[in-house]
Protein backbone atom coordinates (compact mmCIF):
# COMPACT_ATOMS: atom_id res chain seq x y z
CA UNK A 1 0.00 0.00 0.00
CA UNK A 2 2.79 2.29 0.28
CA UNK A 3 4.06 4.69 -2.30
CA UNK A 4 7.05 6.08 -1.25
CA UNK A 5 10.07 4.43 0.41
CA UNK A 6 10.33 3.41 3.77
CA UNK A 7 12.31 5.74 4.87
CA UNK A 8 9.25 8.17 4.60
CA UNK A 9 7.52 5.47 6.86
CA UNK A 10 9.90 5.44 10.03
CA UNK A 11 7.73 6.67 12.67
CA UNK A 12 10.48 5.54 14.98
CA UNK A 13 13.07 8.70 13.78
CA UNK A 14 12.20 12.06 14.90
CA UNK A 15 12.00 14.77 12.18
CA UNK A 16 15.01 16.75 11.22
CA UNK A 17 13.16 20.13 11.35
CA UNK A 18 13.76 23.02 12.69
CA UNK A 19 10.70 22.96 14.58
CA UNK A 20 11.93 19.16 16.27
CA UNK A 21 14.82 21.65 17.48
CA UNK A 22 12.32 23.32 20.10
CA UNK A 23 10.53 20.37 21.07
CA UNK A 24 11.55 19.96 24.74
CA UNK A 25 10.65 24.05 25.15
CA UNK A 26 7.53 23.01 23.90
CA UNK A 27 4.16 21.49 26.13
CA UNK A 28 4.45 18.01 27.15
CA UNK A 29 0.51 15.96 27.28
CA UNK A 30 0.93 13.10 28.76
CA UNK A 31 1.01 10.20 25.64
CA UNK A 32 1.67 7.24 27.48
CA UNK A 33 2.54 3.72 24.84
CA UNK A 34 -0.80 1.45 24.77
CA UNK A 35 0.44 -1.54 26.95
CA UNK A 36 -3.19 -2.97 27.57
CA UNK A 37 -6.74 -3.64 26.06
CA UNK A 38 -8.72 -1.05 26.95
CA UNK A 39 -12.46 0.35 26.03
CA UNK A 40 -13.33 4.17 25.15
CA UNK A 41 -16.39 5.34 22.79
CA UNK A 42 -14.69 7.27 20.51
CA UNK A 43 -11.19 5.73 19.01
CA UNK A 44 -9.20 7.82 16.83
CA UNK A 45 -6.68 6.79 14.27
CA UNK A 46 -4.37 10.47 13.98
CA UNK A 47 -2.80 12.85 16.84
CA UNK A 48 -2.32 15.61 14.88
CA UNK A 49 -4.02 18.55 14.15
CA UNK A 50 -7.37 16.29 12.90
CA UNK A 51 -7.73 14.02 15.36
CA UNK A 52 -6.32 16.14 18.31
CA UNK A 53 -9.32 18.85 17.24
CA UNK A 54 -11.99 15.91 17.29
CA UNK A 55 -10.80 14.52 20.79
CA UNK A 56 -10.83 17.84 22.11
CA UNK A 57 -14.37 19.13 20.76
CA UNK A 58 -15.73 15.31 22.18
CA UNK A 59 -14.31 15.72 25.74
CA UNK A 60 -15.73 19.36 26.13
CA UNK A 61 -19.10 17.50 25.41
CA UNK A 62 -18.20 14.95 28.23
CA UNK A 63 -17.54 11.82 26.05
CA UNK A 64 -14.60 9.06 26.35
CA UNK A 65 -12.33 9.15 23.25
CA UNK A 66 -8.82 7.94 22.73
CA UNK A 67 -6.76 8.74 20.51
CA UNK A 68 -3.92 6.15 18.37
CA UNK A 69 -0.62 7.82 16.91
CA UNK A 70 1.80 6.01 15.07
CA UNK A 71 5.09 8.20 16.11
CA UNK A 72 5.31 10.98 18.61
CA UNK A 73 3.04 13.30 18.95
CA UNK A 74 3.78 15.82 15.77
CA UNK A 75 5.29 13.44 14.20
CA UNK A 76 3.25 13.73 11.07
CA UNK A 77 2.30 17.12 8.69
CA UNK A 78 0.30 18.52 11.92
CA UNK A 79 3.98 18.96 13.30
CA UNK A 80 6.56 19.36 10.14
CA UNK A 81 4.90 21.99 7.84
CA UNK A 82 5.50 25.28 6.89
CA UNK A 83 3.39 27.00 9.73
CA UNK A 84 0.54 28.65 7.08
CA UNK A 85 -2.56 29.17 9.13
CA UNK A 86 -4.51 30.53 6.40
CA UNK A 87 -7.42 30.10 3.74
CA UNK A 88 -7.28 27.39 1.42
CA UNK A 89 -7.96 23.66 1.24
CA UNK A 90 -8.29 22.73 -2.25
CA UNK A 91 -6.20 22.84 -5.84
CA UNK A 92 -9.01 24.56 -7.96
CA UNK A 93 -9.91 28.38 -7.70
CA UNK A 94 -12.98 30.06 -7.08
CA UNK A 95 -13.94 29.90 -11.18
CA UNK A 96 -13.19 26.44 -10.88
CA UNK A 97 -15.35 25.66 -7.81
CA UNK A 98 -18.21 28.00 -8.86
CA UNK A 99 -18.35 26.10 -12.15
CA UNK A 100 -18.68 22.68 -10.35
CA UNK A 101 -20.32 23.28 -7.44
CA UNK A 102 -22.35 27.22 -8.31
CA UNK A 103 -21.40 30.29 -6.21
CA UNK A 104 -23.58 29.62 -3.16
CA UNK A 105 -21.56 26.37 -2.66
CA UNK A 106 -18.28 28.03 -3.07
CA UNK A 107 -19.15 30.91 -0.87
CA UNK A 108 -20.39 28.53 1.93
CA UNK A 109 -16.86 26.26 1.63
CA UNK A 110 -15.40 29.51 1.55
CA UNK A 111 -16.98 30.63 4.92
CA UNK A 112 -15.86 26.95 6.48
CA UNK A 113 -12.15 27.91 5.38
CA UNK A 114 -12.20 31.54 7.13
CA UNK A 115 -14.07 30.36 10.28
CA UNK A 116 -11.29 27.31 10.46
CA UNK A 117 -8.49 30.13 10.48
CA UNK A 118 -10.38 32.34 13.64
CA UNK A 119 -11.12 28.72 15.41
CA UNK A 120 -7.30 28.07 15.85
CA UNK A 121 -7.02 31.43 17.19
CA UNK A 122 -9.86 31.03 19.22
CA UNK A 123 -8.87 27.59 20.83
CA UNK A 124 -5.46 29.61 21.56
CA UNK A 125 -6.79 32.02 23.26
CA UNK A 126 -8.97 29.91 25.27
CA UNK A 127 -6.43 27.10 26.28
CA UNK A 128 -3.44 29.63 26.31
CA UNK A 129 -1.47 27.73 23.70
CA UNK A 130 1.58 29.56 22.80
CA UNK A 131 1.82 29.17 19.25
CA UNK A 132 4.60 32.14 18.21
CA UNK A 133 1.84 33.92 16.40
CA UNK A 134 3.96 35.93 12.98
CA UNK A 135 1.96 38.48 10.97
CA UNK A 136 -1.05 39.30 10.23
CA UNK A 137 -2.43 38.24 6.68
CA UNK A 138 -0.91 36.74 3.82
CA UNK A 139 0.73 37.10 0.81
CA UNK A 140 0.67 35.30 -2.50
CA UNK A 141 2.52 36.38 -5.39
CA UNK A 142 2.44 36.81 -9.19
CA UNK A 143 5.19 34.89 -10.61
CA UNK A 144 4.40 36.26 -13.81
CA UNK A 145 2.41 39.31 -14.43
CA UNK A 146 -0.44 36.93 -16.47
CA UNK A 147 -1.16 35.73 -13.01
CA UNK A 148 -2.04 38.78 -11.66
CA UNK A 149 -6.03 38.75 -13.42
CA UNK A 150 -6.29 35.19 -11.26
CA UNK A 151 -5.38 36.60 -8.29
CA UNK A 152 -7.71 39.32 -8.68
CA UNK A 153 -10.62 36.22 -9.16
CA UNK A 154 -9.53 35.48 -5.15
CA UNK A 155 -9.74 39.30 -4.13
CA UNK A 156 -13.50 39.45 -5.72
CA UNK A 157 -14.72 36.44 -3.77
CA UNK A 158 -13.23 38.03 -0.73
CA UNK A 159 -15.00 40.70 -0.78
CA UNK A 160 -18.39 38.77 -1.41
CA UNK A 161 -17.55 37.56 2.14
CA UNK A 162 -16.52 40.54 3.89
CA UNK A 163 -13.05 40.08 3.62
CA UNK A 164 -11.27 42.97 2.34
CA UNK A 165 -8.43 41.36 0.67
CA UNK A 166 -6.09 43.48 -1.67
CA UNK A 167 -4.46 43.06 -4.87
CA UNK A 168 -1.13 45.10 -5.25
CA UNK A 169 1.47 46.07 -7.72
CA UNK A 170 4.63 45.03 -7.97
CA UNK A 171 6.24 48.45 -6.70
CA UNK A 172 3.57 48.30 -3.80
CA UNK A 173 4.78 45.06 -2.78
CA UNK A 174 8.57 45.54 -3.08
CA UNK A 175 7.98 48.70 -0.58
CA UNK A 176 5.36 46.62 1.39
CA UNK A 177 6.87 42.99 1.71
CA UNK A 178 10.32 42.61 0.12
CA UNK A 179 12.24 42.24 -2.89
CA UNK A 180 12.36 39.37 -5.45
CA UNK A 181 13.36 38.43 -8.92
CA UNK A 182 9.64 36.75 -9.50
CA UNK A 183 6.77 38.80 -8.47
CA UNK A 184 5.21 41.08 -10.69
CA UNK A 185 2.61 41.69 -7.83
CA UNK A 186 0.76 39.93 -5.55
CA UNK A 187 -2.55 39.34 -3.61
CA UNK A 188 -2.79 40.15 0.33
CA UNK A 189 -5.49 38.67 2.26
CA UNK A 190 -5.64 40.12 5.97
CA UNK A 191 -7.43 36.34 7.18
CA UNK A 192 -4.16 34.21 8.07
CA UNK A 193 -0.68 34.41 9.89
CA UNK A 194 2.37 32.47 10.23
CA UNK A 195 2.68 30.13 13.77
CA UNK A 196 4.95 27.54 14.94
CA UNK A 197 3.13 24.05 13.77
CA UNK A 198 4.96 21.77 16.00
CA UNK A 199 4.22 24.09 19.48
CA UNK A 200 0.64 24.51 17.78
CA UNK A 201 0.20 20.33 18.01
CA UNK A 202 1.62 20.14 21.24
CA UNK A 203 -0.41 22.68 22.62
CA UNK A 204 -3.99 20.96 21.66
CA UNK A 205 -2.61 17.74 21.94
CA UNK A 206 -2.30 19.45 25.98
CA UNK A 207 -5.68 21.27 25.88
CA UNK A 208 -7.32 17.75 24.73
CA UNK A 209 -5.85 16.12 27.73
CA UNK A 210 -6.74 18.24 30.01
CA UNK A 211 -10.70 18.35 28.98
CA UNK A 212 -10.38 14.41 29.31
CA UNK A 213 -9.32 13.26 26.17
CA UNK A 214 -6.72 10.11 26.39
CA UNK A 215 -3.83 10.07 24.14
CA UNK A 216 -1.46 7.23 23.19
CA UNK A 217 1.84 7.74 20.99
CA UNK A 218 3.37 5.40 19.54
CA UNK A 219 0.23 3.11 18.91
CA UNK A 220 0.33 2.29 15.39
CA UNK A 221 -2.83 0.28 14.34
CA UNK A 222 -1.74 -2.77 12.68
CA UNK A 223 -4.99 -4.39 12.41
CA UNK A 224 -8.45 -3.50 12.77
CA UNK A 225 -11.92 -5.91 13.65
CA UNK A 226 -15.41 -5.79 13.63
CA UNK A 227 -16.66 -7.98 17.48
CA UNK A 228 -19.93 -7.93 18.39
CA UNK A 229 -21.47 -4.53 16.75
CA UNK A 230 -17.68 -2.83 18.19
CA UNK A 231 -14.57 -2.20 16.78
CA UNK A 232 -11.40 -3.13 17.75
CA UNK A 233 -7.97 -1.53 16.82
CA UNK A 234 -5.12 -3.83 17.68
CA UNK A 235 -1.50 -2.22 18.20
CA UNK A 236 1.65 -3.31 18.54
CA UNK A 237 1.34 -4.08 22.40
CA UNK A 238 -2.64 -3.26 23.37
CA UNK A 239 -5.97 -2.80 21.50
CA UNK A 240 -8.56 -0.07 21.64
CA UNK A 241 -12.46 -1.40 21.84
CA UNK A 242 -14.34 1.34 20.99
CA UNK A 243 -17.98 1.85 19.62
CA UNK A 244 -17.43 4.31 16.85
CA UNK A 245 -13.30 5.50 14.66
CA UNK A 246 -13.13 8.45 13.40
CA UNK A 247 -9.74 8.28 10.57
CA UNK A 248 -7.35 11.68 10.91
CA UNK A 249 -4.26 10.55 9.24
CA UNK A 250 -4.74 12.87 5.81
CA UNK A 251 -1.86 11.78 4.39
CA UNK A 252 -0.95 9.08 5.74
CA UNK A 253 -4.27 7.67 5.32
CA UNK A 254 -4.21 3.43 6.17
CA UNK A 255 -5.87 2.30 3.28
CA UNK A 256 -4.76 -1.42 4.35
CA UNK A 257 -7.09 -1.19 7.24
CA UNK A 258 -10.17 0.45 5.27
CA UNK A 259 -10.52 -1.04 1.96
CA UNK A 260 -13.02 1.94 0.91
CA UNK A 261 -10.33 4.44 1.54
CA UNK A 262 -8.28 2.45 -0.93
CA UNK A 263 -7.01 5.38 -3.87
CA UNK A 264 -9.20 8.15 -2.62
CA UNK A 265 -6.38 10.12 -1.96
CA UNK A 266 -2.53 11.08 -3.58
CA UNK A 267 -0.02 11.65 -0.55
CA UNK A 268 1.83 14.66 -2.64
CA UNK A 269 5.85 15.35 -0.66
CA UNK A 270 6.19 18.81 0.30
CA UNK A 271 9.94 19.66 1.51
CA UNK A 272 11.20 22.19 3.25
CA UNK A 273 14.78 23.99 3.92
CA UNK A 274 15.71 26.93 6.16
CA UNK A 275 18.79 28.82 5.94
CA UNK A 276 21.38 29.77 8.88
CA UNK A 277 20.04 33.05 10.29
CA UNK A 278 20.76 35.88 7.94
CA UNK A 279 22.75 39.16 8.25
CA UNK A 280 21.26 42.57 8.79
CA UNK A 281 23.13 43.22 5.45
CA UNK A 282 21.44 40.13 3.27
CA UNK A 283 17.72 41.08 4.68
CA UNK A 284 18.58 44.72 3.62
CA UNK A 285 19.69 43.92 0.16
CA UNK A 286 16.43 41.85 -0.63
CA UNK A 287 13.87 44.96 1.54
CA UNK A 288 12.63 42.78 3.94
CA UNK A 289 10.18 44.13 5.89
CA UNK A 290 7.01 41.43 5.66
CA UNK A 291 6.52 38.50 8.72
CA UNK A 292 3.54 37.96 7.01
CA UNK A 293 4.19 34.14 5.20
CA UNK A 294 3.84 34.07 1.45
CA UNK A 295 3.53 31.52 -1.51
CA UNK A 296 3.60 32.01 -5.03
CA UNK A 297 1.13 31.23 -8.55
CA UNK A 298 3.32 28.42 -9.98
CA UNK A 299 1.71 25.28 -10.20
CA UNK A 300 5.43 24.04 -8.53
CA UNK A 301 4.42 26.24 -5.86
CA UNK A 302 7.18 27.89 -3.23
CA UNK A 303 6.04 29.16 0.22
CA UNK A 304 7.96 31.11 2.57
CA UNK A 305 8.62 32.62 5.58
CA UNK A 306 11.46 34.98 7.71
CA UNK A 307 11.35 32.94 10.82
CA UNK A 308 12.32 34.51 14.24
CA UNK A 309 15.85 34.60 14.54
CA UNK A 310 15.91 35.75 10.87
CA UNK A 311 15.87 32.11 9.05
CA UNK A 312 14.35 31.74 6.11
CA UNK A 313 11.85 29.09 5.55
CA UNK A 314 11.07 27.99 1.93
CA UNK A 315 9.29 24.94 0.54
CA UNK A 316 8.34 23.46 -2.29
CA UNK A 317 6.95 20.37 -4.12
CA UNK A 318 9.22 17.86 -6.25
CA UNK A 319 10.69 14.74 -4.92
CA UNK A 320 8.57 11.36 -5.95
CA UNK A 321 10.57 9.03 -4.19
CA UNK A 322 10.63 9.41 -0.42
CA UNK A 323 14.43 7.98 -0.62
CA UNK A 324 17.09 9.62 1.38
CA UNK A 325 18.84 10.35 -2.09
CA UNK A 326 15.66 12.17 -3.22
CA UNK A 327 15.99 14.56 0.37
CA UNK A 328 19.43 15.19 -0.17
CA UNK A 329 18.27 16.44 -4.09
CA UNK A 330 15.20 18.29 -3.39
CA UNK A 331 17.40 19.67 -0.53
CA UNK A 332 20.05 21.23 -3.34
CA UNK A 333 16.84 21.94 -5.82
CA UNK A 334 15.16 24.28 -3.27
CA UNK A 335 18.28 25.94 -2.11
CA UNK A 336 18.91 26.96 -5.89
CA UNK A 337 15.58 28.16 -6.15
CA UNK A 338 15.62 29.81 -3.03
CA UNK A 339 19.16 31.67 -4.29
CA UNK A 340 17.43 32.90 -7.67
CA UNK A 341 14.35 34.77 -6.38
CA UNK A 342 16.38 36.26 -3.30
CA UNK A 343 20.23 36.85 -4.97
CA UNK A 344 21.30 38.34 -1.62
CA UNK A 345 20.76 34.82 0.01
CA UNK A 346 22.93 33.14 -2.57
CA UNK A 347 25.22 31.17 -0.09
CA UNK A 348 23.31 30.99 2.66
CA UNK A 349 24.03 27.44 3.88
CA UNK A 350 20.60 25.55 4.96
CA UNK A 351 21.03 23.87 8.57
CA UNK A 352 17.66 21.93 8.07
CA UNK A 353 16.06 19.75 5.64
CA UNK A 354 12.97 18.07 5.92
CA UNK A 355 9.60 17.23 4.03
CA UNK A 356 6.12 15.28 4.39
CA UNK A 357 3.00 14.42 3.12
CA UNK A 358 0.13 16.22 2.62
CA UNK A 359 -2.90 14.87 0.62
CA UNK A 360 -4.93 15.46 -2.33
CA UNK A 361 -8.08 14.05 -3.81
CA UNK A 362 -8.92 13.35 -7.12
CA UNK A 363 -11.68 15.88 -7.19
CA UNK A 364 -8.96 18.17 -5.04
CA UNK A 365 -11.39 19.37 -2.59
CA UNK A 366 -11.41 17.87 0.99
CA UNK A 367 -13.48 14.98 1.88
CA UNK A 368 -15.36 14.59 5.63
CA UNK A 369 -17.79 11.89 6.29
CA UNK A 370 -18.71 8.09 7.03
CA UNK A 371 -18.25 5.15 5.09
CA UNK A 372 -21.44 4.10 3.70
CA UNK A 373 -20.57 0.54 4.36
CA UNK A 374 -20.11 1.47 7.99
CA UNK A 375 -21.73 4.68 9.23
CA UNK A 376 -19.79 4.38 12.49
CA UNK A 377 -16.68 5.03 10.96
CA UNK A 378 -16.10 8.89 10.26
CA UNK A 379 -13.30 10.26 8.09
CA UNK A 380 -11.56 13.76 6.99
CA UNK A 381 -8.45 13.78 5.00
CA UNK A 382 -7.21 16.19 1.53
CA UNK A 383 -6.52 19.05 2.80
CA UNK A 384 -4.32 20.45 -0.46
CA UNK A 385 -1.35 21.29 1.87
CA UNK A 386 -3.59 23.67 3.28
CA UNK A 387 -3.84 21.52 6.99
CA UNK A 388 -3.02 24.00 9.93
CA UNK A 389 -6.06 25.45 10.05
CA UNK A 390 -8.87 23.30 7.89
CA UNK A 391 -7.92 20.04 9.56
CA UNK A 392 -8.43 21.67 13.39
CA UNK A 393 -12.17 22.86 11.56
CA UNK A 394 -12.20 18.93 10.33
CA UNK A 395 -11.80 17.38 13.42
CA UNK A 396 -14.28 19.91 15.45
CA UNK A 397 -16.94 19.05 12.45
CA UNK A 398 -16.22 15.12 13.35
CA UNK A 399 -16.84 15.77 16.82
CA UNK A 400 -20.08 17.76 15.95
CA UNK A 401 -21.37 14.90 13.71
CA UNK A 402 -20.78 11.81 16.46
CA UNK A 403 -22.42 13.99 18.58
CA UNK A 404 -25.25 15.12 16.19
CA UNK A 405 -25.27 18.86 16.28
CA UNK A 406 -23.28 19.31 12.84
CA UNK A 407 -25.05 21.51 10.14
CA UNK A 408 -24.41 20.19 6.26
CA UNK A 409 -21.21 20.45 5.35
CA UNK A 410 -20.88 22.67 1.89
CA UNK A 411 -20.91 20.65 -0.98
CA UNK A 412 -17.54 20.65 -1.83
CA UNK A 413 -16.19 18.61 1.36
CA UNK A 414 -19.10 16.08 0.99
CA UNK A 415 -18.62 12.41 1.02
CA UNK A 416 -15.53 9.90 -0.46
CA UNK A 417 -13.82 11.81 -3.48
CA UNK A 418 -13.84 9.21 -6.26
CA UNK A 419 -10.59 6.87 -6.79
CA UNK A 420 -7.85 7.43 -8.60
CA UNK A 421 -8.10 5.45 -12.03
CA UNK A 422 -5.30 2.67 -11.63
CA UNK A 423 -4.31 3.40 -7.59
CA UNK A 424 -1.41 1.21 -7.89
CA UNK A 425 -0.12 3.45 -10.70
CA UNK A 426 -1.09 7.07 -8.68
CA UNK A 427 2.42 7.69 -8.19
CA UNK A 428 3.40 7.70 -12.15
CA UNK A 429 0.19 10.31 -12.37
CA UNK A 430 1.45 12.46 -9.57
CA UNK A 431 4.90 12.36 -11.71
CA UNK A 432 2.75 13.22 -14.79
CA UNK A 433 1.17 16.23 -12.72
CA UNK A 434 4.27 17.87 -11.74
CA UNK A 435 5.54 17.63 -15.43
CA UNK A 436 2.42 19.52 -16.04
CA UNK A 437 2.94 22.02 -13.91
CA UNK A 438 6.60 22.91 -14.60
CA UNK A 439 5.14 23.46 -18.80
CA UNK A 440 2.32 25.36 -16.57
CA UNK A 441 4.79 27.52 -14.98
CA UNK A 442 6.41 28.86 -17.83
CA UNK A 443 3.64 29.45 -19.70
Amino acid sequence: MRLYHDALYDWSKPVDSVWETDRNTLPAPTTPRLETDETTEIAIIGGGYCGLSAAYHLARAGINVRVLEAGSIGWGASGRNGGFCSIGASFLGPAELNTIYGQDETLAFYRSLIDAVHLVESLAQEERIDFKKQGDGVWTLAHKSNRLQELQSQADLMAKLGVGAQIISAREFANQAFVSTEQFGALFEPVGFGLHPLAYCLGLADAATRRGAKINAHARVLSWHHENGSHRLVTGQGSIRAKRVIIAANGWLPEDLVPELYGRSLPVMSNIVTTRPLTGDEIARQHWRTQAPASNTRAHLAYLRMLPGNRLMYGGRGDTTGSPSGLKAMSSHLARRMARMFPAFTGAETTHSWRGLISATRRMTPAIGELESDPSVSYAFGCHGNGVAFMTWAGRELANRVTGIARELPAPLRGLPPKFPIPALRLWALRLMLLRARIADEL
